[in-house]
């Protein structure tokens, strides 16, 4: 007898004492499994706009960066913009050691691996604009989600790290 034949027999039909009803529950749940699972990998996909700025920086009338509603994440050319801006605050999120050999131009260090990290920004203005950056973009990511977690918004986020700003050609100083 084939799986058609024991889904199609009148309910009263067992077979090792099953009904019709709980022949068909596998079935159903595995379709349900299926679908769960398509669903599932098609909600990874990720929207990166959400997580990048899809605009260039806004510049102010008198010349200064504004800064964004919420954190974004720039590109180097994008970045190396906002921090020519004097009104913007540069913080480097690495180990005094990496801050030691090699960081971007005025910028402070303020270590994110810390444990006063929370502490250290929560002093900083949170009205002001920021230019935030690590190694690769990992940490950073980690810093401005602390940072915006005690009210600081205003934030862009150097996406490739110092290994993509020197590969672009950009400055470090020691």
């Amino acid at each position: 007898m084939s799986s058609d034949d024991l889904l199609s027999a009148p309910s009263s039909y067992t077979l090792g004492g099953m009904q019709k009803s709980q022949l068909r529950a596998p079935f159903a749940l595995a379709g349900a499994a299926a679908l769960a699972l398509t669903l599932a990998v098609s909600g990874c996909s990720s929207d990166s706009a959400s997580n990048s700025a899809s605009e260039s920086v806004v510049q102010t009338a008198d010349g200064t960066v504004a800064p964004p509603e919420a954190p974004v994440r720039v590109g180097v050319t994008d970045f190396a913009d906002v921090i020519a801006s004097p009104d913007v605050t540069i913080v480097d999120v690495r180990t005094p050691e990496e801050f030691a050999q090699g960081h971007i131009e005025g910028a402070v260090n303020i270590p994110v691996e810390y444990a006063d990290f929370t502490d250290q920004v929560s002093q900083l203005d949170a009205d002001g604009t920021y230019a935030v950056y690590c190694r690769s973009g990992n940490r950073s990511q980690t810093a401005v989600d602390q940072m915006s977690g005690v009210g600081i918004n205003g934030i862009y986020e150097l996406e490739s790290g110092t290994n993509g700003w020197a590969a672009a050609g950009q400055p470090l100083v020691q």
